[in-house]
């Protein structure tokens, strides 16, 4: 049922059910807002939102208030306009004066309310707030005097993820966010998956930065630095240069890491098909001498630590396969330096990844060999684009260069992970073959493509019918896992990514991500897969070579001493 509102002297048309803000946006007219966050329950509390509503006493907040019929609204009449301005100068009160330095100049939504409601004066002083730096997590930093009480980490953290690692604490004035017992991050159950810092709207959270760490050891001659880059990095980071969304400029992006001085760069592509070649045989193994089933993805750090904190039942459910960032790691530090003649330990191994997990992933103590750590520093996606202006490169004056070899080349099944369902689809690709010695006549299976949370599949692979599900975002997880919990045994093969969508919106993507990026992002993997001649990783030249000349089989010896890992118990407290 459609129902007629005027808005600003403007007839528009509204629909049963439609909050203010829901028709407002449908038309293309906005008001600003700070706690409200897409598909979630409106809470109304932050007041940035309101509208003038004839007949009504008191402004009303358009995230919250139904449309009725015949309503007439004011948007931005004086006493609205005042109202917002009021509460972004209350706000302001006590927020810290370092915008020069803050990690969030420029893609500030604070800073951004004062300029578009013309703050040009502090009107209202108030005491600033003497908080510390939660510098305890090895991918997190917390400032809480940023904080402004939005809410919007918290529910991410709850209501997305399941983990409610923060909440508020306090009363009044005192009130802010923190975890349990104040304890740093590192001991509560953070997950580290950085989507609290993508809804963030102030600096009040961040990764923790390596940008300096990196630059000095650039600058070591006694250290070969090499890079990786995942595979949804290409078709996002351009966004940060005026580029359209899901644009793919990985020529680009190899020119501007070799100008930045890295010595080797590799595409993450390539350890994705290796990651493919041990999982899907992982699975086939499995599936066929009767293993733990279903078996779940072990590629997102993220939930692999959410698994040993809440999922401790379900921990030898998990594939022994590390991640693509830490195979690549440590192929690098042992074929690649055996082949190059370098010691390992001369070796400086970067990964720029979509995710702020992997900065917690990389210096896990499964995740060394002999001492060695197969990843020494991560950068996120936003990390890249700093360090790119850093070092004052136009990536639109640059040609295109391929990444190096031996480890350059890739599948577009590898291509295909920075997507939710992308796992699991070139993983099917690849164990069809291993199970009947055939390829799949299509290769695409669309039942796990897409942006939904959850998505369930079921695959004939010769004889056998294998049951799939893709679930992203922790909290789809959860409810699926306690389904297997209570009997449920048609699945066979589950891939979970933390981030909603998968690492194509992950925590250490660029800020102000929105669904139609995540969409063209995806859309673009998906394209590269279409147009590529090699569409599965048993087919890519470059690791049948490194099966072949190094590492013997898949789940062979030297495969599970480089490549897989064990995880752990992990208390709650």
């Amino acid at each position: 049922m459609n129902l007629n509102i005027e808005v600003n002297n403007n007839i528009l048309e509204a629909r049963q059910g439609d909050t203010i803000l829901d028709a407002l946006n449908r038309h293309g007219m906005s008001v600003p807002t700070l706690c409200h966050m897409k598909g979630l329950i409106p809470t109304g509390s932050c007041r940035m939102c309101v509208v003038e509503v004839e007949g009504r006493r008191n402004l009303v907040p358009a995230c919250s208030e139904p449309i009725t019929d015949g309503m007439r609204i004011k948007t931005h009449s004086n006493r609205v306009v005042e109202s917002r301005k009021t509460i972004v100068e209350l706000l302001l009160s006590n927020h810290p004066d370092d915008c020069l330095y803050c990690e969030r100049n420029g893609s500030c939504e604070l800073q951004n309310l004062a300029e578009d409601l013309n703050v040009r004066e502090r009107r209202i002083s108030g005491n600033k707030n003497n908080y510390k730096l939660d510098v305890s997590s090895a991918s997190i930093v917390r400032d809480p005097a940023k904080c402004i009480l939005c809410g919007r980490c918290v529910r991410v953290c709850e209501e997305i993820e399941g983990v409610s690692a923060i909440d508020f604490v306090g009363r009044g004035s005192k009130t802010l966010i923190n975890t349990s017992f104040n304890h740093g991050l590192n001991l509560s159950t953070c997950v580290n998956c950085g989507q609290c810092i993508m809804v963030c709207p102030t600096g009040a959270l961040k990764e923790k930065p390596h940008i300096t760490e990196i630059k000095d050891t650039l600058g070591n001659p006694k250290k070969t630095v090499v890079v990786q880059y995942a595979p949804s990095i290409t078709v996002s980071f351009a966004e940060e240069f005026g580029m359209k969304p899901g644009q793919n400029v990985i020529g680009l992006l190899n020119a501007a890491l070799r100008r930045i001085g890295f010595d080797y760069v590799f595409d993450t592509s390539f350890s994705a098909d290796l990651t493919i070649m041990e999982e899907a045989s992982e699975l086939v193994h499995r599936i066929t001498n009767g293993g733990t089933l279903p078996m779940i993805t072990s590629c997102c750090p993220g939930w692999v630590k959410y698994a040993e904190e809440f999922g401790h039942d379900i921990l030898p459910n998990l594939s022994s396969c590390k991640s693509p960032q830490q195979m690549m790691g440590a192929i690098i530090k042992s074929y690649f330096a055996q082949v190059e003649g370098i010691a390992p330990e001369d070796i400086y191994s970067v990964s720029i990844m979509p995710c702020t997990a992997k900065k917690f992933e990389q210096q896990r103590e499964e995740m060394t060999q002999n001492g060695i750590s197969d990843v020494d520093a991560v950068l996120t996606t936003r990390e890249l684009v700093r360090l790119i202006r850093l070092f004052g490169i136009d990536i639109n004056k640059l040609e295109p260069e391929i990444a190096d070899s031996p480890l350059g080349t890739r599948s577009s099944a590898g291509k295909i992970f920075g997507a939710s369902g992308g796992v699991m689809e070139a993983a099917i690709r690849t164990a069809h073959f291993l199970i009947t010695g055939k390829e799949m006549v299509k290769f695409q299976v669309r039942a796990v493509r897409g942006l939904e949370g959850r998505k369930e599949a079921r695959v004939k692979v010769g004889d056998l019918e294998v049951g799939v599900a893709v679930v992203s975002g922790l909290k789809n997880a959860s409810v699926l896992l306690d389904e297997i919990r209570n009997g449920r045994s048609d699945i066979h093969f589950i891939e979970v990514m933390a981030c909603p969508g998968g690492c194509i919106n992950g925590g250490g993507q660029p800020i102000g991500t929105d669904e139609e990026a995540v969409k063209a992002r995806m859309a673009s993997l998906y394209d590269i897969d279409e147009k590529d001649a090699i569409k599965v990783s048993h087919k890519n030249p470059y690791i049948v070579e490194l099966y072949d000349k190094f590492l013997g089989k898949p789940l062979g010896h030297k495969s599970h001493q480089l490549l897989h890992t064990h995880y752990q118990k992990r208390e709650v407290h």
